[in-house]
């Protein structure tokens, strides 16, 4: 079985909480199913959860390659050379990161509002990018945009692999056909 949720912000991505936050087990019915990767609590979007260890593995490992696609907002105007930057791959403390798509565009006309909301200030502009990623580094589009001077304000994974969110509410779950991936 393979399971997609549209993340939202503030939910941890594992099924119980001591503290009582919310988690994976808020939103998904189906028992049985790990997350094939990992969305941080302030991060929101696609999480794909399966019961099979093998597509697990090869959604989650970094070797197989799974293009990962971010809408992410960020604090300032991006450059050319701040693209071309992440284009290239940037240096992080951990090495390289490896070169990414990434393109300037439009807030996308399917964002729905997050709660909390992103935090606005008048003296200082956002842009949007949208950032192809083949490895899965703890936090890696957060601290890639800050290398280059733009700070992540919000940031939403799209797709993983051949799977989008395609019109998948926030919190809501599908059961798709994971045959793509076998």
């Amino acid at each position: 079985m393979l399971v997609a949720l549209n993340k939202p912000f503030g939910v941890l991505c594992q099924f119980t909480d001591e503290a009582g936050r919310r988690t994976l087990a808020d939103f998904v019915p189906q028992k049985g199913v790990y997350a094939a990767g990992r969305l941080d609590h302030d991060s929101e979007g696609l999480l794909l959860l399966t019961d099979d260890g093998r597509l697990q593995h090869r959604l989650a490992d970094p070797k197989h390659k799974q293009p990962k696609t971010y809408v992410v907002q960020v604090e300032g105007v991006p450059t050319e050379e701040a693209l071309e930057r992440l284009r290239r791959g940037v240096t992080l403390n951990d090495g390289p990161t490896l070169p990414a798509g990434v393109e300037a565009i439009g807030e996308p006309d399917w964002l729905w509002p997050r709660d909390p909301p992103v935090r606005f200030r008048k003296t200082v502009p956002d842009a949007w990018l949208r950032i192809v990623l083949r490895e899965g580094r703890n936090r890696q589009v957060r601290r890639m945009t800050a290398a280059v001077g733009l700070p992540t304000l919000r940031l939403i994974r799209e797709a993983v692999g051949g799977y989008g969110l395609d019109g998948l509410g926030l919190g809501q779950v599908r059961v798709i056909d994971p045959k793509p991936f076998r």
